[in-house]
């Protein structure tokens, strides 16, 4: 092949594979109605296709997430709310507020006390009949395996 000819196929490939304008593409990207409307009144109903991208139950959940976080969202305001108000109250106003708590807290354990007292009541066990007293022990040991080796005592 000669230089020329070289040359020439050389830019051809590079006009080939590296040019810098965009192809034509050859299909509509979207779709016009041109006919024409009514001049009054409402105008007919055209088909529309369904072309949805998420199925129907990604659309539902996505739906019930955005308003579980709404609802967060709102609990937590409520809370900021509470807790800035909190802040700024005074020792005495503190107090105020946790004395209900302590004394359902003092009842609670004024209660489980109760129980714990009528629970444990005294009994007085009286046992009759003979009484062995053995010192001998029997031990036999057997171990089997090797790997997961299982060891057995009985022990009379």
């Amino acid at each position: 092949m000669s230089d020329s000819e070289a040359a020439a196929e050389a830019k051809r490939i590079l006009d080939a594979n590296f040019r810098t304008e965009q192809p034509v593409r050859h299909f509509p990207t979207s779709f016009r109605d041109d006919t024409e409307l009514p001049a009054y009144g409402t105008t007919p109903p055209v088909h529309q296709d369904d072309r949805r991208i998420v199925p129907a139950w990604a659309a539902g959940i996505a739906v019930a997430s955005i308003g579980v976080g709404a609802g967060v969202t709102g609990i937590g305001c409520g809370a900021w709310l509470v807790l800035q108000g909190l802040a700024s109250v005074t020792l005495t106003g503190v107090l105020m507020v946790t004395l209900p708590f302590a004394g359902l807290a003092m009842a609670a354990t004024a209660i489980g006390g109760a129980i714990s007292r009528a629970r444990s009541a005294v009994t007085k066990n009286v046992y009759e009949g003979p009484v062995t007293h053995k010192t001998e022990i029997y031990n036999n040991t057997t171990t089997r395996g090797m790997f997961f080796a299982r060891t057995r005592n009985d022990v009379r």
